[in-house]
């Protein structure tokens, strides 16, 4: 008995007319042969047969709308800020110092901004901005390059480093020393 009601209703949808028509030949071959049972009157009409809760319908077609708007097109993949970096997927790179020089900001800034052209571990040129007033590097320097860019230089993606290898710290920094590669000064002892 249970099986055949978990058969019923977990049949494929092809098959369920021919299993309603069954049952139905079914029931009225049982009430014919069982004379006492009392036959439902002709105005209540038989229970259908249960369907499944998935919606069998076709998907509605498109709008006009969306046919002329067209297709949806994907986003094209974001550059990398520092692409040398990205391409090695590291953080930092070591590098050689070919020339140091200074690069006039974009237009609303003005100044001189330290930069070096540094030839990296992996082959690659790339220019990079010295930050922190004053450096100690020149040509042949060993550095290390980390990402991001000085926003008011074009071109320049990278950054050195203070503090690292031939790169100094900068001197009589007393705020955000991590940055620059400062060291905690000492407290003058009075005795």
């Amino acid at each position: 008995m249970v099986g055949t009601i978990l058969r019923h209703l977990f049949s494929p949808p092809t098959r369920r007319p021919f299993l309603a028509a069954a049952s139905r030949i079914s029931a009225a071959s049982l009430s014919a042969s069982t004379p006492t049972s009392p036959s439902p009157p002709s105005h209540i009409a038989a229970k259908p047969p249960l369907t499944s809760a998935f919606s069998t319908t076709a998907p509605r077609p498109a709008t006009l709308n969306q046919v002329l708007r067209g297709t949806r097109k994907g986003k094209r993949a974001r550059h990398a800020v520092s692409p040398a970096l990205a391409n090695t997927r590291c953080p930092a790179l070591k590098g050689v110092c070919l020339r140091v020089g200074v690069v006039r900001p974009k237009k609303p800034n003005s100044g001189e901004r330290k930069t070096a052209r540094v030839k990296l571990s992996s082959g690659a040129v790339v220019t990079a901005y010295i930050p922190g007033e004053g450096h100690n590097i020149q040509q042949h320097s060993v550095v290390l390059v980390r990402g991001g860019r000085a926003q008011d230089c074009p071109g320049v993606r990278y950054h050195l480093v203070r503090g690292a290898l031939d790169l100094g710290g900068v001197a009589n920094r007393t705020t955000s020393r991590s940055k620059y590669g400062t060291k905690k000064p000492k407290k003058a002892t009075v005795g």
